[in-house]
């Protein structure tokens, strides 16, 4: 028993020496395991650095701020993975997820958008040009205005333009989607108030509706010369003063509109035009508006391609020519009657009616357009009776004087005859309606320098002028395919102007 004891008590003594000598060992400190990071904060709209952005970390570090140059620094960090949180003041918060490795430092670049709720809508447009409720506008012109941001962006503003006619439920869509603050509105009406509006959207799509404003266009130019006219192919009708200061544009359609002719109560302007596929008869308005077909049977026939018609005197109906037969029709197209037919295998062509006796001038011809005479009718179709009887060359273009005593027409006093309608020396002359006081006009006065055609060209598509003591007309190159041109003249040849280049059938109210 005492031998267990002593037995056990030695082995406690071991025991307690080799804890004792465990003891006395040294502990070994790991090394610290760190790296830095960097970084810049910057405006997403602008690329600008922003300050005094909050920056917290994930693990826990300290707070952070960025400097004037958007930058900040956190120079000692454990190595491993973190979650920054960066904030500012009407910004998305953003995190961004990073490694800190041991012994460098990471770079990071942060984009921060600003915040939708503190976006402020555009301010109102201002500043119209023409200003609110102006007048006397041209019937082109540009409109101008001026847009601005309260957050300083106005160069991101869109604009929309909506332009509305008075009294219609026209409207035009000038602009759409546009940085641009003008517009140019063209083919306005004339004595007509117009009414637009601007809408401005910004980036954020915040939009503002601005005030209608209003203008009204200038009244309409009282242009008493009217003509046809070929550019790119295709065949309008203009109207214009004597100048040309105030051309206006009246067709524009992709058909011929041509041979336009002013009512004599100057409120209806009749044209031809081929948009049905055959030369029909319209009228409009003086401005180009309320265009109306008035007849169904063609303005057509031999060499009569929508050329052969006239007003009435009063201006309540027209005469013209298809084919064989000459019609007379009310300016609304209802009455539609036959006033002739012509000679066997001959056709109507260009017409005239005058007030004084009530009679109509007009054209026949054959299938061939050297084959012409003139005729002189009452203004019922009857009673016909030759007046300029068929000649060698070309015979066209019969019409009254104002006071209706006498004739105008145009002969080619060379005679020259070909398979194409050539003239080579067309001539004005005027008659009384009896034959006799025949007078070249396109001759002159001999010993004058502003007197007589020049030679190599066609005076044709005469008119009297209003006043009587003038003839307007077209002066065109004998050779194919040249522009024609419109001029005026004495009754004697004198004093020859032109008026229009490139103008052909002109009529003068």
């Amino acid at each position: 028993m005492f031998s267990y004891l002593r037995l056990a008590a030695r082995l406690l003594m071991v025991v307690l020496c080799v804890q004792a000598l465990l003891g006395c060992e040294d502990t070994t400190i790991e090394p610290a395991r760190n790296g830095g990071l960097t970084g810049v904060v910057l405006d997403s709209k602008d690329n600008q650095p922003l300050a005094n952005v909050a920056i917290t970390t994930n693990p826990a570090t300290s707070s952070y701020t960025t400097d004037a140059q958007g930058r900040f620094d956190i120079p000692s960090l454990l190595v491993g993975k973190y979650a920054l949180s960066i904030k500012k003041t009407d910004y998305k918060q953003e995190t961004v997820n990073v490694q800190v490795n041991l012994g460098a430092t990471t770079e990071v670049r942060v984009i921060l958008e600003k915040s939708a709720g503190t976006n402020r809508r555009p301010n109102v447009p201002a500043s119209p040009s023409p200003a609110d409720k102006a007048t006397d506008q041209n019937t082109t012109l540009t409109l101008k205005w001026r847009v601005s941001d309260p957050d300083g962006k106005s160069d991101t503003l869109r604009n929309d333009v909506l332009l509305y006619e008075s009294n219609s439920t026209d409207r035009r869509q000038l602009l759409t989607n546009s940085r641009d603050t003008t517009v140019s509105a063209t083919n306005l009406k004339y004595n007509t108030t117009y009414f637009w509006q601007v809408t401005v959207r910004d980036k954020a799509g915040e939009t503002v509706r601005g005030d209608v404003w209003s203008f009204q266009t200038k009244s309409q130019p009282d242009n008493r010369y009217l003509f046809a006219r070929t550019q790119n192919g295709n065949t309008d009708i203009y109207s214009s003063d004597e100048t040309g200061a105030s051309l206006l544009r009246l067709t524009s359609s992709p058909f011929v509109e041509t041979a336009p002719q002013l009512s004599p109560n100057r409120d209806r302007v009749a044209y031809t035009s081929n948009a049905t596929g055959q030369f029909q008869l319209y009228t409009m308005n003086r401005d180009g508006s309320d265009s109306r077909q008035v007849t169904l049977l063609p303005v057509d026939g031999y060499f009569n391609q929508g050329i052969g018609y006239r007003w009435s005197p009063d201006g309540a109906q027209l005469i013209y020519s298809s084919y064989n037969k000459l019609y007379r029709i009310n300016r609304d197209g209802t009455g539609l009657t036959l006033l002739a037919t012509a000679p066997a295998n001959r056709h109507f062509r260009e017409c005239d009616w005058t007030a004084l006796g009530n009679r109509i001038a007009v054209q026949t011809v054959g299938v061939s357009v050297y084959d012409a005479e003139i005729y002189l009718l009452n203004a019922d179709g009857t009673n016909p009776t030759l007046a300029v009887s068929n000649q060698p060359g070309r015979l066209d273009s019969p019409s009254f004087s104002v006071d209706g005593r006498r004739l105008l027409y145009t002969r080619d006093v060379d005679g020259y005859e070909d398979g194409t309608g050539r003239q080579l020396n067309a001539h004005v002359f005027t008659q009384n309606l009896d034959g006799t006081g025949l007078v070249d006009v396109s001759a002159g006065v001999s010993g004058t320098t502003t007197s007589g055609k020049p030679l190599g060209f066609n005076d044709v598509l005469p008119r009297y002028a209003p006043d009587g003591a003038r003839i307007i007309f077209v002066q065109v190159n004998n050779v194919a395919q040249s522009v024609p041109d419109t001029w005026v003249m004495d009754l004697d040849g004198r004093n020859r102007v032109r008026l229009f280049q490139n103008a052909t059938l002109p009529d003068w109210k």
